[in-house]
């Protein structure tokens, strides 16, 4: 049967102080109370844990070797319930992220870095996934939590506005309209336009398409060969520009600039959660939020 460990911790004064009129006082309690829970200890283990005479208080060979082993045991036993609570706080464990390439630019390594220095204990595994997938991984439980480009389509998950974008467009630093610090729609129509494959994001290539639907000359739009060429080679040309959130604008690649377009609504990146959330998903919802709010991403 294992012992009483209020009794136990009571106890451990009184060795240290061998007196019960300076243990209880130190404890808090009146000197009657702690006999009594001196007593019970003894009655549950069997054996004396202290001589007493009216002058003094000595420990037996049992009390001292409780003495010795106790701290540790309870040490033991405070970080276990140290680490359940945490765990049920959401303070510890994995924490599986996907998330779409195009939100690793800034949004991501932000997110992830708050989470792992919100909790010591967590640790988060980050994953880039194709954006279809995220939210049913998400329903599904292969992942925890999703970041995507885009208010996504799927069931079984929820999901929450992080981040608003301006839409604007990559452009080589010497192309003509480099020279503004907006670029008029029409204006860029006059160039070809580059966008990834749909099926790479059904809903934000649409979005970017229909910048342009009603300008006239119609736009020229071109796939690119290799998604997500990080040189972006085939915007080293002069000519050709690329619609983007203004996340590209974070650390482009050399002879590579990004300029928003004039009156464009902006992009969305939201954190996808399943529908029945643990402490972990409200730990992350909360850390989502707090760095959401540092880094102004929700501001008009």
């Amino acid at each position: 049967m294992a012992p009483d460990t209020v009794s136990l911790r009571y106890f451990l004064v009184l060795a240290e102080e061998l007196n019960f009129t300076r243990a209880a006082a130190r404890i808090g309690i009146a000197q009657p109370a702690l006999s009594a829970r001196i007593r019970r200890l003894e009655k549950e283990l069997g054996s004396a844990l202290l001589v007493r005479d009216t002058r003094s208080v000595a420990l037996t060979t049992a009390g001292a070797a409780l003495a010795e082993t106790a701290p540790p045991a309870l040490a033991a036993l405070d970080r276990a319930w140290d680490t359940a609570r945490r765990a049920g706080g959401g303070e510890v464990g994995t924490l599986r992220v996907g998330y779409s390439i195009s939100t690793g630019a800034e949004t991501v390594p932000a997110l992830v870095d708050k989470l792992m220095y919100s909790g010591p204990g967590l640790e988060v595994s980050a994953v880039p996934m194709a954006t279809p997938e995220i939210s049913p991984a998400v329903a599904d439980g292969r992942i925890d939590a999703g970041v995507t480009r885009g208010e996504q389509p799927g069931r079984g998950v929820r999901r929450y506005l992080l981040r608003r974008a301006r839409i604007g467009v990559q452009l080589a630093q010497h192309h003509p309209l480099a020279e503004h610090l907006e670029i008029e729609i029409a204006a860029a129509t006059a160039y070809p336009l580059r966008l990834p494959d749909r099926a790479a994001n059904p809903v934000v290539h649409d979005q970017l398409a229909a910048l342009f639907r009603d300008v006239r000359p119609q736009p020229r739009f071109q796939t690119p060969t290799v998604s997500f060429d990080m040189s972006q080679r085939d915007l080293r040309d002069g000519l050709t520009l690329a619609p983007a959130g203004e996340a590209a604008a974070t650390a482009p690649p050399p002879g590579i600039t990004w300029r928003p377009l004039h009156g464009a609504p902006g992009l969305t990146v939201h954190l996808v959660l399943p529908h029945e959330q643990s402490s972990l998903h409200r730990r992350v919802r909360a850390v989502a939020k707090t760095v959401a709010n540092e880094m102004n991403w929700l501001s008009e």
